[in-house]
């Protein structure tokens, strides 16, 4: 018998809205959606009656979580990882490597790479992206300035070479020194290129777009921010098509920048991410990103040495309840930020963000109030609320 699991009489998002329906999941693929009764030999039934089903989130930039950092972490760190994020519906995820030596990132690589083959719990962790090193020192946010640096393809085609696809994306500022002249190749090369942590005007950074860039890393942060007279790097990414992230922890963007970014953007092109650090599901206190200590308090991480915000206690979880607040929009329009949208920027919407038949059985079950009650990653079950 294949691993089979069916869930009844679900509210469903289907193309936008919800339908009462049944989904059969078979072997981690979702193998049928009917709205008349299933029949099939199952070895679980969920009785999702009262209950609405939704595409599993996909959190595309983490630096940690439970006390784990992700330039630190071994194998059964990621795992730790893993089984937290599916406990605020995380289905899959991107580790963010934050700039590091090429030696430390290579690491970073290695151990991210092996924890992918191996038999593991919880989220499924779909890859890598490089927050760096070719960032804006005077932008430098959480990141050791000294370890920032120019433009350098032989760098980045080395790093490339070690991740093979598992590098989905990188962040880097397009003013800096070689920079510009890279997002050609590395476009082509299949990885995603996004802006952050940059000082770009308007004119370079349009003309980067049109190069390859089809991102900003944490909209509004670390990043030359709009004027009427130099619209620079937050003008040209509002004005474009490309997909802005959004940290929506309340700390990050206050709740009208958050509007004002749908609203220009489109529910289409904003990626809600987390930005968590080994500091997301731990009291208050002393944690660290990197080789840096930050502070939270009351849930806000800010860099011990300069107050700098540093990453985020956030989950994806916690990010839809607070876009319903901050917006007044009910899931139905909201999923998109946490499931499609990630899927379509990493290059993965043929199989993930969607409730579709032939789709990757990554779901995500809600009741009324958006309390979460089960995830399942890949057909497997991976939080029960009990």
């Amino acid at each position: 018998m294949s691993n089979m699991l069916q869930i009844n009489n679900a509210q469903v998002l289907l193309d936008s809205n919800f339908t009462k329906a049944n989904l059969l999941i078979n072997d981690g693929v979702i193998a049928d959606i009917s709205t008349s009764a299933i029949r099939s030999e199952v070895i679980k039934i969920v009785d999702a009656s009262d209950l609405f089903v939704v595409p599993g989130f996909i959190d595309i930039h983490m630096h940690g979580a439970m006390g784990i950092d992700i330039t630190n972490a071994d194998i059964n760190g990621l795992s730790t990882i893993s089984e937290f994020v599916a406990y605020y519906g995380t289905t899959a995820w991107v580790a963010s490597i934050i700039s590091e030596t090429e030696e430390i990132t290579k690491r970073c690589i290695d151990t991210i790479l092996a924890f992918m083959q191996s038999n593991y719990s919880g989220a499924e962790l779909l890859g890598i992206h490089l927050e760096g090193p070719f960032l804006n020192k005077e932008l430098a946010g959480a990141m050791s300035p000294h370890l920032l640096r120019k433009g350098d393809l032989s760098l980045f085609e080395r790093l490339r070479e070690r991740a093979g696809d598992a590098l989905k994306y990188i962040t880097l500022a397009p003013e800096v020194e070689g920079v510009a002249e890279m997002i050609c190749t590395i476009a082509k090369s299949g990885v995603r290129v996004s802006m952050g942590h940059t000082n770009a005007d308007y004119s370079l950074t349009m003309r980067c777009i049109k190069d390859g860039v089809t991102g900003v890393t944490h909209t509004f942060n670390a990043m030359r921010l709009f004027h009427q007279h130099e619209p620079a790097v937050m003008g040209a990414a509002l004005e474009s098509d490309i997909y802005c992230e959004a940290i929506c922890d309340g700390f990050h963007l206050h709740p009208g920048s958050v509007r004002m970014l749908l609203k220009a953007k489109g529910y289409d092109r904003v990626i809600a991410v987390t930005d968590s650090t080994m500091a997301a599901g731990m009291p208050d206190g002393i944690h660290k990103i990197g080789d840096k200590e930050i502070i939270v308090e009351n849930g806000d991480a800010k860099l011990v040495e300069n107050g700098v915000r540093a990453g985020s206690t956030l989950t994806s979880l916690k990010a839809l309840h607070n876009l319903q607040a901050f917006t007044g929009e009910p899931v139905e329009k909201l999923s998109a930020l946490l499931s499609a949208n990630p899927a379509k920027f990493i290059g993965l919407s043929d199989r993930k963000g969607s409730i579709s038949k032939g789709f990757d059985a990554d779901i995500v079950i809600l009741d009324k109030n958006s309390n979460l009650t089960m995830t399942i990653a890949g057909g497997r079950i991976v939080y029960e609320k009990r």
